[in-house]
């Protein structure tokens, strides 16, 4: 089992930054695929970035590749979220997930465990 916790959320103005915090709890949880997922009232769960058990590897979406980056901290157990720039169209609740193995899982259902979520708002 694995439990994950987001925080970081709020509210900022168009252009602004936030970065999103994901602790993990539970065993072995290195060894799990951590991903970002998003979602916007009445549409569906979106996938935002994941990185592999080594953090050397990421992939990101391509709506928010050069702005948002994913990083963890295994000693800690933080999977980080850095939204650099960010857009109007950037609001949505924010979720963390975890998937067992080292593919890049990019799709919800691939993901075992996940967070209850953290708002980012963003205002024009």
């Amino acid at each position: 089992q694995v439990q994950l916790v987001e925080s970081g959320g709020g509210l900022v103005q168009a252009g602004g930054s936030l970065r999103l915090s994901c602790a993990a709890s539970g065993r072995s949880t290195s060894s799990y695929t951590m991903g970002w997922f998003r979602q916007a009232p009445g549409k569906e769960r979106e996938f935002v970035a994941v990185t592999n058990w080594s953090g050397r590897s990421t992939n990101i979406a391509d709506s928010v590749k050069g702005r948002f980056t994913i990083s963890r901290d295994d000693a800690k157990k933080i999977v980080y979220l850095q939204m650099n720039s960010l857009k109007p169209e950037d609001t949505a609740v924010y979720y963390c997930a975890a998937a067992r193995g080292t593919n890049y899982y990019t799709r919800a259902n691939e993901y075992a465990y996940w967070g209850q979520g953290t708002q980012v708002t963003v205002s024009s």
